[in-house]
């Protein structure tokens, strides 16, 4: 009898879990949905790195940290659902550089865009990352031996990556994903809907929801 009881007990309690984590994901969503209609700066800032066509109906918000693994490993991911659906899809970059020295990296990101290059620096980083990253952290010394291939004005981009404005750029996003409850990278919104399970498969599901909805027939 009383082991009958412990049992139901049990039951009860992984129950009422898994119930309070599944409402509390919802509420998550439904905030954050709001927030995608009626506070949207806390998605997409004036200084975010934007590609797509503005006009776009879906925006896939990324927060990256370019010391993060899996976030070089979602990146073709990213560029291939994007050829899929040309005009269709507006991707922004956030900044959520949690892992050491990578602040640093980002600084040397924003100073890249300053000569427009952005992008092909964030694609050479993503590649070369194992070269750059050792057990999680950053070296930047090798960070600063890939810069030539690219064709950068390297003294001015240390003047520029200590330029005020970066800083701020990065202080803002990280006080963005803070208010978004991003902890983990990458950290990923479809016009304001987190990406809840994490994954390929669950990123193109949410995606597809949105183009469905956004571009119906």
């Amino acid at each position: 009898m009383k082991r009958n009881l412990f049992v139901v007990t049990c039951l009860i309690l992984v129950l009422g879990f898994w119930f309070g984590a599944s409402q509390l994901k919802k509420r998550r969503a439904e905030k954050l949905g709001f927030l995608a209609r009626e506070e949207a700066s806390t998605f997409v800032r004036p200084h975010s790195p934007t590609l797509g066509a503005e006009d776009a109906r879906v925006y896939l918000v990324e927060f990256t940290d370019p010391a993060c693994e899996t976030c070089a490993a979602f990146s073709p991911f990213v560029k291939q659902i994007m050829n899929r659906h040309p005009g269709k899809i507006r991707f922004v970059i956030r900044y959520a550089p949690f892992h050491e020295g990578s602040s640093d990296v980002v600084r040397i990101l924003e100073a890249a865009r300053m000569q427009g290059r952005y992008w092909e620096t964030l694609d050479l980083l993503y590649r070369s990352q194992s070269y750059w990253t050792q057990n999680h952290q950053v070296r930047l010394d090798q960070v600063w031996r890939l810069l030539p291939t690219l064709e950068l004005d390297l003294e001015r981009l240390r003047e520029d990556m200590n330029d005020p404005s970066v800083a701020a750029i990065i202080e803002q996003d990280l006080a963005d994903a803070r208010t978004l409850g991003v902890r983990l990278t990458p950290g990923f919104f479809v016009n304001g809907r987190p990406l809840e399970p994490f994954g390929l498969e669950p990123l193109t599901a949410l995606l597809g929801s949105e183009l469905s909805k956004n571009y119906p027939g």
